[in-house]
């Protein structure tokens, strides 16, 4: 058994047989076909309910998970501490909570024009959390593209995610895995919480796992130039802060040297051509 799936647990089959039955009552009229995933989810055991003709998406969250959150969100709160800044990211007690917590933050996302799948419910059965959303078919994670694809959404995902930051929300947990293309389009998905007052240490924290998640797929020059489609330089010299936070995360893997070099170069040549260094040229 590999760490993650020790720190993880399993849910006793029995209680995932509970909640297919509940939700089959609940969509199919007492009828539902169960998909298991094969999925690196640290925080819930995920499955497809086919039922009443429609599709769902079904995240089954249990105490395990929830004491795993709260671990996680120590470690990153610590590491915010380490950066020079206030801890923004919330945990929530119950597996329930979990569950409510990311169905508001999927309504939340769609209500500014964000794609996410569409929201269904959030409850408590036999003391799990359950999330339903909707399940989007044939989806790739932006990550499974090919480099010139990847290139090309980059400035889309970087102009979602200022979406989000315009309207006082932040993401939280940006990796190239919680980032699903379908017929084009860009979803965002596992979003997470953020408390007052880090808003704005939030959004630094997002842009730098941004550019994280894509110096890998498309390089630095790229990633950067796609983040400076949509945010200030400014923004960006900030975010620059947390790549070294970022960099101690287990599912994030990238040149981080690469990535401060890169953006400090961009911060060169703005400089100088406010100058006035930029236009002259040599004897």
């Amino acid at each position: 058994m590999d760490f993650q799936r020790l720190l993880r647990g399993t849910v006793e089959w029995d209680r995932l047989e509970a909640v297919a039955r509940v939700l089959a009552d609940r969509y199919g009229g007492g009828s539902a076909r169960v998909e298991f995933l094969n999925a690196d989810n640290w925080l819930s055991t995920p499955f497809i309910l086919h039922a009443g003709g429609d599709d769902y998406f079904v995240k089954v969250v249990s105490r395990q998970n929830s004491v795993v959150h709260a671990l996680f969100t120590a470690g990153r709160n610590a590491g915010a501490f380490a950066s020079g800044t206030e801890g923004f990211f919330a945990h929530f007690g119950t597996p329930a909570e979990m569950a409510r917590h990311e169905l508001e933050a999927t309504e939340e996302m769609r209500a500014i024009g964000v794609n996410a799948p569409e929201p269904v419910e959030a409850l408590e059965i036999d003391g799990l959390g359950v999330l339903v959303v909707e399940y989007l078919p044939a989806f790739r994670p932006l990550d499974e593209l090919d480099a010139d694809a990847e290139r090309e959404l980059a400035p889309e995902l970087f102009c979602a995610l200022r979406c989000l930051h315009d309207n006082g929300l932040a993401h939280g947990d940006l990796r190239a895995e919680n980032v699903l293309i379908l017929d084009g389009d860009l979803f965002f998905i596992d979003a997470t919480s953020v408390r007052e007052p880090g808003v704005l240490d939030a959004r630094e924290y997002d842009l730098a796992c941004g550019l994280a998640a894509l110096e890998p797929l498309i390089g630095a020059a790229d990633a950067v130039g796609a983040a400076l489609s949509a945010y200030p330089l400014e923004d960006v010299l900030a975010a620059r802060e947390y790549l070294d936070f970022v960099a101690i995360r287990p599912d994030h893997d990238f040149d981080g040297p690469g990535l401060k070099g890169e953006i400090e170069k961009r911060a060169a040549e703005r400089s100088a051509v406010a100058s006035g260094d930029g236009d002259r040229r040599e004897p």
